[in-house]
């Protein structure tokens, strides 16, 4: 029997959640607990899915379109006259292929750029389209899988880490502002 390992060596790593999960691992965890088909990755397409059936000794599938359209591959590109550096689509990259400052222009890096499209829906002011890889001039090869699962995993690494350090400054300014009481003193009667 598979395990959700040798699932998510097949997929691509675009990390897209066109499939309904939150990247290609919990698709492939859903998969190997009978809660999801293998027709639910557009990025990897036909080929993927015969890949799938393959290693599960299924049959085939079409691409669910409920889930989108096979299609060639695409990357993100930035309008730099127009990006106003929100920064609101950094986090939403899930290889950090795009990079930025506050009120700085911002630049997709086209050899890690996975071609998911979760930047382009945070942009406020649409300076971010989606194209064809090959259109562009001395387009770079996509980014490989094992490539996409490792940057995608330190991206996760680096948002939990923000997460708990945001939190421990949240939680030392909460104490800082609670009132100390000397030691050996009471509080007066109906104080919180």
């Amino acid at each position: 029997m598979a395990s959700a390992d040798d699932i998510d060596a097949l997929l691509p790593q675009t990390q897209c959640t066109r499939c309904g999960y939150n990247g290609c691992k919990p698709y492939a965890d859903a998969i190997a607990g009978g809660a999801a088909e293998i027709n639910q990755c557009p990025p990897g397409g036909s080929a993927t899915i015969v890949a799938l059936a393959t290693l599960l000794h299924r049959e085939p599938l079409s691409l669910n379109p409920a889930n989108g359209v096979e299609g060639p591959t695409l990357v993100a590109q930035i309008d730099e006259t127009v990006c106003i550096g929100c920064t609101k689509c950094l986090p939403p990259c899930p290889v950090d292929a795009i990079v930025g400052a506050r009120k700085q222009m911002h630049t997709v890096i086209y050899e890690l750029c996975t071609g998911c499209e979760l930047c382009v829906v945070p942009c406020p002011v649409d300076c971010i389209k989606m194209v064809q890889r090959e259109s562009l001039a001395d387009a770079p090869m996509a980014p490989t899988p094992d490539l996409n699962r490792e940057r995608f995993h330190a991206h996760n690494l680096r948002a939990a880490r923000r997460a708990e350090e945001q939190a421990a400054v949240l939680a030392a300014r909460k104490r800082a502002a609670q009132p100390q009481i000397p030691p050996g003193a009471t509080r007066a009667p109906g104080a919180h």
